[in-house]
């Protein structure tokens, strides 16, 4: 598949200086305003990454109706990903999607050609499993281009540093990107947490949160199969490795530790933890299936998660936060809708305590971030939530680095940490050797706590 430069125009921010485009914001799925001064444009979009999450942000950015955006190039290391998400986003969406043979990429190297499709200020949506996200945001920064990450950005110390350090370039070049934790564009959950900053149920003192479940898809994981390598095996199972996601810790739990800490208005400062492998049988990946973690802000303060991904136990799929004077429900049953509620006591879901409730319908968090973002592009105004989803991940991965090796983990500490689990991510290709080899029984690394305490794993030589 070749590279396409015939999308090479004039920059977003010059169309936006000559046309003067004003957008109202409104609730997605509502018309938004939008005055072209005679001539219109669109917002064009890569997707790297093109799996269910990628092909979803897709259709969550096709729904904002202040300005058209056209997908026009697509990358990723399996073929027939890539040429199913096409097919389902071009079904549903012909006159958006128009993308060729020659702009559909397949490699390690795809994320490159794909954004040369793009001109500056137009949109690349980075969806691929987190390791690699520093790498082909630092391309994006060097195009010029507006970011769509997927949540977690960072999977361990070294990582999160680097892209600290992009978020300030992103800033200096005024640069806007979005992070996939959208729960903070909620509109129930807003207006929780400007009740709680208000006092409502006095001073928080303890939050709790809870992603327990049965399976989890791609975290239990057998040994390589046919027709897969070593390395696109652990890219296809990356909920499986800690080096490509940072584990079904990471990558599960991230959004109830987000929307916690927003509540609390504050990062934790340590963590403790704990966790377990049951009935694993031939299992060789890297998690653990039961997760328990306390967490700890500066004045004290408890955030408490539990994860756990077992068939045939009780299922729990969200967050709540107690203070001096009553409580709440962060959210209720997933992601969305939360159904925020405050209550005068401590007895949460009991009828005759509830003092307000979230209005519902909920409009869909997943949308409404498209829609500040892409209103945000066109407004030409700050927008960068990288710093934000840096440290939202760190927090993540303090947690889980503390139940993988049994001690009490710092938020410094786990920055400063300098296990890098795929240090030479930026160099694959689809015939390297995968970051992580598995012993002479198949299996790889897991977590021994108490055993090995300076980092998650240790690689057998």
């Amino acid at each position: 598949m070749k590279r396409s430069n015939e999308h090479a125009e004039s920059t977003r921010r010059d169309f936006l200086q000559r046309t003067g485009i004003a957008v109202t914001a409104a609730a997605v799925g509502a018309s938004a305003q939008r005055v072209h001064a005679g001539h219109s444009d669109t917002i064009q979009l890569a997707l790297v990454g093109c799996g269910g999450r990628g092909t979803g942000a897709i259709e969550d950015a096709f729904s904002f109706q202040g300005v058209p955006t056209q997908l026009v190039a697509m990358a990723d290391v399996f073929e027939n990903t890539l040429t199913r998400s096409h097919k389902q986003l071009a079904s549903k969406y012909e006159k958006r999607v128009d993308v060729p043979d020659d702009r559909r990429f397949i490699g390690f190297d795809g994320y490159r050609h794909a954004m040369d499709c793009l001109r500056p200020g137009d949109v690349v949506l980075l969806t691929t499993p987190p390791a690699f996200r520093w790498v082909h945001f630092q391309y994006a920064l060097e195009k010029g281009l507006n970011v769509f990450m997927e949540k977690p950005v960072t999977v361990d110390g070294p990582t999160s540093r680097r892209m600290l350090v992009q978020a300030k370039e992103a800033d200096a070049k005024n640069i806007k990107v979005a992070v996939g934790l959208m729960c903070r564009h909620c509109e129930a959950r807003q207006q929780l947490h400007d009740r709680i900053a208000d006092g409502e149920i006095g001073d928080p003192f303890l939050l709790r949160a809870y992603r327990m479940q049965g399976s989890a898809p791609r975290a239990f994981s057998t040994h390589t199969p046919k027709g897969f390598t070593e390395l696109l095996w652990q890219v296809k199972q990356f909920h499986s490795v800690l080096w490509a996601s940072g584990g079904v810790f990471s990558d599960y739990l991230i959004h109830n530790i987000d929307e916690c800490c927003w509540m609390k208005n504050d990062w934790p400062v340590q963590a403790m933890g704990m966790g377990g492998r049951h009935y694993r049988g031939d299992n060789v990946d890297q998690n653990f299936d039961t997760y328990s973690i306390e967490y700890t802000f500066g004045d004290g303060t408890k955030l408490l998660v539990d994860g756990r991904a077992m068939p045939g136990c009780h299922d729990e799929f969200a967050s709540y936060i107690h203070g001096t004077k009553g409580s709440a429900v962060i959210s209720t049953a997933s992601h969305t809708p939360a159904r925020c509620r405050i209550y005068k006591s401590q007895r949460i879901n009991h009828k005759p305590d509830l003092v307000w409730a979230a209005k519902q319908p909920e409009p869909n968090p997943y949308r409404l971030e498209w829609a500040h973002f892409l209103e945000a592009i066109l407004q030409d105004r700050p927008f960068n939530e990288l710093e934000r989803g840096v440290q939202a991940s760190l927090v993540t991965a303090m947690g889980r680095m503390a139940a993988h090796t049994g001690r009490i983990i710092t938020y410094q500490e786990m920055l400063e940490c300098d296990h890098e689990f795929a240090p030479d991510v930026d160099q694959l290709t689809l015939t390297s050797a995968a970051p992580l080899v598995a012993n002479s029984q198949g299996k790889y690394p897991v977590p021994m706590p108490g055993i090995t305490t300076n980092r998650e794993y240790q690689n057998e030589s």
